[in-house]
């Protein structure tokens, strides 16, 4: 067995011999699949028998898809809603469950709930709830108007990214929770011996220690935003018409509707490659590839 390096620290590091189960998971379940649909994407297929090979047929296709350019800034509007709603919650929630407060245990462990559920169940849960005729729409036309939340584009964008941050803001205030646990103690009471209360505090010290867990937090959202399809998939359909239609759902109604696995794979192409170009872009002109620090925010 490979032994391990010392570091400049002292600490000993592992042999690179530790790395290969992952490396070769990865390999398998990553790149090797990646390159199959690489190769697919200049193909015609319609999943039986062989592929014909048809050069860039696929990908001037796309260029004349209008529902493939709708269906780009749709998840980019939902990925951005994702980003704008549920940071601010996870960490209020986070922050708050990171404290010693009374029965914070047993609060955390009911909010924490959608964790463990998939998100087919919470979609399939929150279409009997939100059923205009069944459900509490019905028995609250005040407030719901005609009930129809899902009839529209701004109300359907509006129960996506409603149901989205239900699902997902447990996970990451889970993150926050960690973060600020993590931020050393004596900064507060420096803090508060200067008269800092708890507003100021969370300001000028909470929140510049949690850089990091910020931007970890960003780019998962921005991952699972570009990627969003069982959801769609059960409240909406794509609807109304092609109004909610993301990139990762036309890449399946392509595929396996209508059994185009060339032009599906294109598709899935250019979600990989804009979901690494922006997670990308968040890193570097965050600074956080240039980070030293071992401790949270240094």
């Amino acid at each position: 067995m490979t032994r391990g390096t010392r570091s400049g620290t002292g600490a000993t590091r592992p042999g690179v011999v530790w790395a290969v189960p992952a490396g070769v998971f990865f390999l398998l379940f990553a790149i090797v699949p990646l390159l199959l649909v690489a190769v697919l994407s200049f193909t015609s297929w319609d999943g039986i028998g062989e592929p014909r090979f048809n050069g860039l047929d696929n990908w001037a296709g796309l260029l004349d898809d209008p529902v493939m350019l709708q269906s780009v800034w749709t998840t980019l509007l939902l990925t951005a809603l994702g980003v704008v709603t549920q940071t601010p919650v996870s960490i209020l929630l986070g922050v708050w469950a990171a404290g010693r407060q009374r029965n914070r245990a047993v609060l955390s462990a009911i909010y924490f709930v959608p964790l463990l559920l998939s998100a087919t169940a919470v979609s399939v849960v929150w279409r009997a709830v939100l059923d205009p005729n069944f459900g509490v729409p019905a028995e609250l036309p005040r407030l719901f108007g005609d009930g129809n939340l899902l009839g529209s584009r701004s109300g359907a964008i509006g129960v996506l990214t409603f149901v989205g941050m239900w699902q997902f803001t447990p996970l990451h205030a889970l993150l926050y929770q960690g973060g600020a646990r993590a931020v050393p103690r004596v900064l507060y009471q420096a803090a508060a011996v200067d008269g800092a209360g708890r507003v100021r505090q969370f300001l000028h010290i909470t929140l510049p220690q949690l850089r990091n867990t910020v931007i970890t937090s960003v780019i998962l959202m921005v991952v699972g935003g570009l990627t969003t399809f069982d959801t769609v998939l059960i409240l909406t359909q794509g609807g109304p018409g092609t109004d909610t239609t993301v990139t990762a759902f036309h890449m399946y109604q392509k595929a396996f509707k209508s059994f185009d696995f060339g032009a599906g794979s294109a598709i899935a192409l250019v979600l990989v490659v804009v979901a690494t170009l922006i997670s990308l872009a968040v890193v570097r002109l965050s600074g956080y590839d240039r980070m030293r620090g071992t401790a949270e925010g240094l």
